[in-house]
């Protein structure tokens, strides 16, 4: 019996021995963690942060992501690793935000017509001549009415940061467009965004959502007959390679939204939420710098291609497509509220 005894004492030796082991090496593997180090009451790791969006590599956008990277790092002395995976790289749009939403995804950088699925109130932002000029853009959006917007986004599981810089947009289209009934009947590659699906709506067109991705090849295969992207984006994306004209028109313009995940950032030390926040202002501010340049580069390049017939539409034509755009301003009144886009109206009107 004491053979059987001193037996089973080694058998439980050795049981606690391994499972000590087994614990040891759990607590102990790996050193990063995906967002989620610096967390309160948790211990100090190196922290990595995705960073996603849609456009290429040292695009504006891309550069803007960078600052945020070279910010953050430099601020948290290499303890924040900022990973940034542009072209989709995360996923569609769709895909992204909702990565964000359940905390998969640190950070995106994403149209705000994407966000209409999840917020309408931040597509008021999209509506067609709605900003007449870059300084409106920025008066409106860095001030108290682009801010309800953003931080509306709290109620979605999104951290509204700042606008980012993209530019007005343009259309390309298999033939000249001059006026809104140029495009009666036409097919239109558009982003899901009910608001610019009622835009080309009230000029005629028949607008078709189609993923960014797929874009150039369905211009090149006709499955549209056009599209509307800012010079940047019909440069780099080599749109104008499957288009006939290219209509210089700034009928809108398309700003980026630079967001947390909220379930993600709720969760941080205050110190690293101020350091996060602060960089994505400089960021979103920086980016400003080469998205003009970008839009001056892109219409040099499209002159000098020569293989475009290069449309600029007059203010008479620009006012043309407002006065039939003006269907769009009501619709929306009644999905997002009459009151907040009167008060964006008022604003623009008294601050022209």
């Amino acid at each position: 019996m004491m053979k059987n005894y001193s037996i089973l004492k080694k058998i439980v030796f050795w049981f606690l021995l391994i499972s000590f082991l087994f614990i040891m090496v759990g607590c102990g593997g790996g050193s990063k963690q995906s967002g989620q180090g610096a967390v309160e009451g948790e211990s100090e790791e190196k922290i990595i942060i995705k960073y996603g969006h849609d456009h290429l590599v040292d695009s504006h956008y891309d550069k803007g992501a960078h600052k945020f990277k070279e910010l953050v790092e430099a601020k948290t002395e290499g303890k924040v690793e900022v990973q940034i995976y542009p072209s989709h790289q995360l996923g569609s749009a769709r895909e992204m935000i909702e990565g964000a939403q359940v905390g998969n995804i640190e950070v995106i950088q994403l149209p705000s017509a994407k966000f209409g699925g999840f917020d309408q109130r931040l597509t008021i932002v999209d509506l067609p001549f709605l900003f007449p000029n870059y300084d409106m853009v920025w008066e409106v959006l860095d001030g108290p009415l682009g801010r309800e917007l953003l931080d509306g986004l709290g109620e979605v599981g999104l951290k509204g940061v700042a606008w980012c810089a993209d530019d007005f947009k343009q259309f390309t289209n298999i033939k000249e467009i001059r006026k809104p009934d140029d495009f009666k009947g036409q097919k239109i590659r558009v982003m899901e965004a009910p608001v610019i699906m009622e835009q080309f709506k009230a000029w005629g067109a028949n607008p078709v959502p189609i993923d960014f991705a797929e874009v150039y090849n369905s211009l090149q295969q006709k499955v549209v007959d056009g599209q509307e992207n800012p010079i940047q984006t019909i440069m780099d994306m080599k749109f104008y390679e499957v288009q006939e004209y290219v209509i210089i028109s700034d009928h809108g313009y398309l700003p980026y939204v630079l967001v947390f995940s909220k379930v993600w950032y709720d969760k941080l030390d205050p110190d690293l939420q101020k350091i996060l926040w602060d960089a994505g202002i400089e960021a979103a501010e920086y980016q400003k710098g080469p998205a003009l340049q970008a839009r001056e580069d892109s219409l040099k390049r499209l002159e000098q291609e020569g293989r475009n017939k290069i449309i600029y539409l007059t203010d008479e034509e620009k006012q043309a497509f407002a006065e039939a755009s003006k269907p769009v301003y009501e619709k929306f009144k009644e999905q997002i509220g009459a009151d907040l886009v009167d008060r964006f109206l008022q604003f623009i009107e008294e601050n022209k």
